[in-house]
Order: C-alpha cells, then sequence, then structure tokens
C-alpha cells in the first residue's frame, strides 16, 4: 500500500477500481509536405478547425444546461478561438511558409505561443508562471481537439461506457475530458499534475466528483483496474490499499452519506441555539445556478455571491445585461425576502479570471492592483456591474458588498460611485432600487483595526477570514511552506475579529463571517461565542453547522470564546477547541 498527497479539489471519498489514461499524447504522422499539397492541407486544417469549433459548441451546450452558462463558457472560449480568422491566419501562414502539414502547423503555432507565455511569465514571478500554466493547460487542449479532427480520432470526453464506476488516473485532465463525467461513471479522479484553481478542479467540485489533483509521479505504480481510494478531504490517493484500510474507508464513505442523509433532516429545521438564540444561515455560491443548493441545504439567504466568476472564460467583459440576467436569476431562486449579498469583483492575486487586458503581471500581486483597487481604476467595468446590481434590487433585498477595502478613503470612492450611478439611472428612467444595503468586506488588518470608523459608512460588515488571516500572519494560504502559520483561531486574527464585532455591536452594523472559517464546526461554537449572530459558508456545510448551533447555549459559547481569548497560540486554541466539540458532537470530530 503506498499513499500519496496531493491537492484536494472536491471533498469526499471513494473506492474503486482505476481507469488508467494514455498519457503519451496524439503522435503527429508526417511534419512535412511536397508543395503541390499544401493548399490540400489547408483544406483539411479549414476543415478540422470548423469540426473542432461544432464540438467545443456541443460541450457548451450540454455543460450549459448541466451545470449553468458560465460552466459552459469554459467551451465557448475553445468554440471562439477555434472559428477566430487570427488565429486561423496564424496557422494557415506557418503551413504556407514551411510546407507543413497541418498537424505539425498547428502543434507548432499553439507551442510556440505557449513557450511566449511561459517565458514572458517567468519574468514577474512565481505567481505569474502558474498562472501561464494554467492558460497553458487550456491551450493544449485546443491543440488536441484540432489533431483529433485531423487525425479521425474520437472526440469528448474519456468517461468509461457501460455503466462500470470507475477511478480516473491521468497525468492531467483537460476541461474536454471531463465534459461529461457524472457520479454514476466515475467514482472520482486523481491526476499528477494540476492545480485548485484549474478548470478541471472547478468542474469536479461543480460535478460533486471526489478529486485531487497535484499528487506528483504515481502512474508507473499503477495498473488498469487495480483498487484505489481517493480522498478528497484530505488530498491523498491510496495505491493498493490493505483490506484494512479499504474497511476503514468504506465505514467512512458510508457514515458520510448517512450524515448526508441525516444533516437533509435538518434542513427545515430553525437555526437557534439551544437557549432559543438565532443564528441566521447564509450561503457562499460562485455561479447563479448555485441559489439552488441553498435551498437545498436549508440556507435563509447568500450571504456571499462572488460574482467575478460572470468573467470566467470570456473574451470579453460581460455587458450589463448579462450580470443583471445573472443577478436577477439568484434572486428569483432564493425569494424577495431573503438577503442576496452581492460582492462587487473581485479579480486579481489567487483568483480565477480570463481578463489578461485588466492586469498588469505584478511582482506581488497579493499586495497589489487586485480586487476593488482594480475596480477604481477600471471605473467602466466598476459601473456596468453597480448599475446591474441596483436595477436587480428591484426584485428582492439584494445588497452590495465592496472586497479588499484597506482604508476609509477607498470605501467612500466607492459609495461616491455608487451614488452617481444612482443619479444616472434616474436620468434614464431605468427602474432600480435607490435604497440598496451597503457594506464592506474586512479583509485586511488595517480595516479590522478601522473597523469603529468604517461603522459609520457603512450598513454591514463580512468578515472574510481566508484572506484576514492570510495578511495578518504574513501566509499564503497555498504555500505549503508556510501552511503551519495559516491558522484561523491564532490569537492575533481572534483579536481583529473580536474587534470588528463589538465595532458593529457599538453601531449597530451586522456583522458576517464568510470565509471558510465559518463553514468548519470547529469554530462554530468560538464565533457565537464572540457575539456573531450570522454565518455565510458552501451551502453543503451549513448543516453540521446548524447542528452545532442547536447545540449549544450562548452562555456556553461564551465561556468558550473566553478561554480562548487567555490562550497564546494558536495550537491551544485548536486543541481546546477540538475537545469541546468532541464533548457536545463527537461524532463531527474527524
Amino acid at each position: 500500500m503506498e499513499k500519496r498527497r496531493g491537492i484536494p479539489v472536491s471533498p469526499g471519498v471513494a473506492i474503486g477500481p482505476a481507469l488508467v489514461l494514455d498519457t503519451e499524447g496524439v503522435r503527429i504522422p508526417h511534419q512535412t509536405v511536397p508543395p503541390d499539397r499544401v493548399e490540400g492541407e489547408v483544406g483539411r486544417l479549414r476543415v478540422a478547425l470548423d469540426e473542432a469549433a461544432a464540438a467545443a459548441r456541443a460541450s457548451r451546450q450540454n455543460l450549459s444546461t448541466r451545470l449553468g452558462a458560465a460552466f459552459g463558457n469554459i467551451f465557448g472560449a475553445q468554440e471562439s478561438l477555434f472559428e477566430d480568422p487570427a488565429f486561423r491566419a496564424k496557422i494557415e501562414e506557418q503551413l504556407r511558409a514551411n510546407s507543413f502539414s497541418a498537424e505539425y502547423a498547428v502543434s507548432r503555432s499553439i507551442r510556440d505561443f505557449i513557450k511566449r507565455l511561459e517565458t514572458t511569465a517567468q519574468k514577474f514571478g512565481p505567481d505569474a508562471v502558474a498562472d501561464a500554466r494554467r492558460r497553458a493547460g487550456d491551450l493544449y487542449d485546443v491543440e488536441r481537439q484540432v489533431l483529433y479532427a485531423l487525425l479521425g480520432y474520437p472526440s469528448g470526453s474519456v468517461a468509461p461506457a457501460g455503466g462500470e464506476r470507475v477511478v480516473i488516473l491521468a497525468n492531467d485532465l483537460m476541461p474536454s475530458d471531463t465534459a461529461d463525467f457524472s457520479p454514476r461513471t466515475v467514482w472520482a479522479f486523481a491526476t499528477e499534475s494540476g492545480g485548485p484553481t484549474s478548470h478541471t478542479a472547478i468542474l469536479a467540485n461543480a460535478l460533486e466528483i471526489p478529486a485531487v489533483v497535484g499528487v506528483g509521479r504515481f502512474l508507473t505504480d499503477v495498473s488498469g483496474g487495480d483498487q484505489v481510494i481517493v480522498d478528497g478531504d484530505r488530498g491523498l490517493l491510496i495505491l493498493d490499499p490493505d483490506p484494512g484500510t479499504v474497511a476503514e474507508y468504506e465505514e467512512r464513505r458510508v457514515a458520510l452519506l448517512n450524515r448526508a442523509d441525516r444533516f437533509h433532516a435538518l434542513r427545515d429545521k430553525p437555526s437557534v441555539t439551544h437557549d432559543g438564540t438565532p443564528i441566521r444561515l447564509l450561503g457562499n455560491i460562485e455561479l447563479a445556478h448555485e441559489a439552488a443548493h441553498c435551498a437545498e441545504w436549508g440556507a435563509e439567504g447568500v450571504g456571499l455571491y462572488r460574482s467575478e466568476f460572470l468573467y470566467l472564460n470570456k473574451a470579453a467583459d460581460p455587458t450589463e445585461e448579462e450580470h443583471y440576467e445573472a443577478y436577477k436569476s439568484v434572486v428569483e431562486t432564493i425569494g424577495p425576502d431573503k438577503p442576496v449579498v452581492i460582492r462587487t469583483l473581485d479579480l486579481g492575486a489567487d483568483k480565477v479570471f480570463s481578463l489578461s487586458a485588466l492586469l498588469t503581471t505584478e511582482k506581488n500581486p497579493f499586495l497589489g492592483l487586485r480586487s476593488v483597487r482594480l475596480c477604481l481604476r477600471k471605473l467602466d467595468l466598476f459601473r456596468t456591474q453597480l448599475r446591474a446590481i441596483l436595477r436587480a434590487a428591484v426584485a428582492g433585498d439584494v445588497r452590495v458588498m465592496f472586497p479588499m477595502i484597506s482604508t476609509v478613503d477607498e470605501l467612500r470612492k466607492c459609495k461616491t460611485l455608487l451614488n452617481e450611478v444612482k443619479d444616472d439611472l434616474e436620468d434614464a428612467g431605468v427602474p432600480y432600487k435607490r435604497d440598496v444595503r451597503v457594506g464592506t468586506m474586512i479583509e485586511v488588518p488595517s480595516a479590522a483595526l478601522m473597523a469603529d470608523v468604517l461603522a459609520r459608512e457603512v450598513d454591514f460588515f463580512s468578515v472574510g477570514t481566508n484572506d484576514l488571516v492570510q495578511y495578518t500572519l504574513a501566509a499564503d494560504r497555498n504555500n505549503e511552506n508556510v501552511a503551519d502559520l495559516y491558522n484561523p483561531a491564532d490569537p492575533a486574527v481572534l483579536r481583529l475579529i473580536d474587534g470588528v464585532v463589538r465595532a458593529g455591536r457599538d453601531r449597530g452594523v451586522e456583522v458576517n463571517v464568510c470565509g471558510e472559517m465559518s463553514g468548519e464546526p470547529l469554530y462554530t461554537t468560538l464565533l457565537v461565542g464572540l457575539g456573531l449572530r450570522q454565518l455565510s459558508a458552501t451551502p453543503r456545510k451549513l448543516p453540521e453547522v446548524k447542528r452545532v448551533i442547536r447545540h449549544l447555549t450562548v452562555e456556553e459559547a461564551e465561556r468558550v470564546a473566553a478561554q480562548v481569548r487567555r490562550l497564546d497560540t494558536a495550537r491551544q486554541a485548536t486543541n481546546y477547541l477540538r475537545d469541546h466539540l468532541r464533548r457536545i458532537l463527537p461524532e463531527a470530530v474527524d
């Protein structure tokens, strides 16, 4: 038995036979052709590009129907590239100038572009290189689809036929590989390469298929049909597990299924403490169709709509109507009386984005032109989104939230622009909601320290613990070398959260926590004890949090929080919280 650790990108546990995908790729039969065959190769190329565009169009329609337009856009970008006259002309130029075969002209053109992309990225540090690699993965998929069409290979998904579920193992998976994946045919997958923000990782999460990527070399140690385990919670791939490990994971898999059934039973029960204090639970979503997940898991609204995913694989900025339709559909799904908090564009640094024209590559993007700073530079972009939010607010309780605010001046500039947009809509006679509630994210220490002043400017706060922990402790949450420092229970972080809650209470400003911390039962008692009466998390995490809440009293939670505040280290705090959770809900502690 061997355990290999990778990056968990979609939770869950799967045990099953391996399907090992061929890693050798497509063989190009000829690099050049006689001059009299060049025009024939051009004709073959054009037909192949048309076929690849048609296949991408079919995949786009398929994914749009199953998961929503944002996922379909992954293939919409490919479709646009296949049909792009400049892209076609570049390949034809290579072909005619060098008498290349159509296959070799395609491969050479795309790989030349990838090489230039990666060479440029190396000048700007590891973040730029990582982004270039993600983009390169999509371009390799484009290359492969055209080569498949040229060589007559079957294109599309690698999902198995015949009904047998398998665990797919590969060096890497392209979006076109996963287009037809479903839990009915694929138990899980694991790859040697890849990262948490790749399109394949995003699709796995949307399809709720357990997945681990970036495992490193393992394909030489496994054969098709071998039994393997994928642990998408811990980021583990287990090859040739022994009987004891199989039994352990089978028990865990069944427990997870039973827990899901139990949690669904909690959906319609109120989120109140044992002594009757309501704690509102809201859902975090990234795509409009996920609003249905909020209802499915018992959320009382949307606490965080990450609007930057509207830009996923878009060749151009989303229009005002595209923004408006997405926001309106969320309100219609959630209902007019439940809050829908829309975070304005938060592109940059570790976020998934395709708007390369908006961003200059920076040496330290986490401290650079990102989020609201970018929006205040690109006012047309910002105005378009704010217009759509104000229009959608007519249909329900829509609220606008500005991310990554670090100074009072930044917040005031955003509010000024919002008021200008209201005046523009008023002058144009466009229906909108003037009294939309305005909030700000608390994600950096400067905002937390100035919370008493910021509270005079807004209706609500939302504490983004992912970034707050990262910036407070100077520890990149995606860097395994400093992973031990990244801990939401660190006393410095807790002091900042405590100060924000107090500032909100003093000014009558609602305070929410919307980072990963709010979805972890380990921290639920602490957050309630610090005074939080609203939490926002991934919808499927809400029932477990609700279960903890229903076993608590406020007095008990305040006692736990007071004890944690007296501790000196994150390790002490974590151990104390784990012991407490084990006492009230033993099965909640893994």
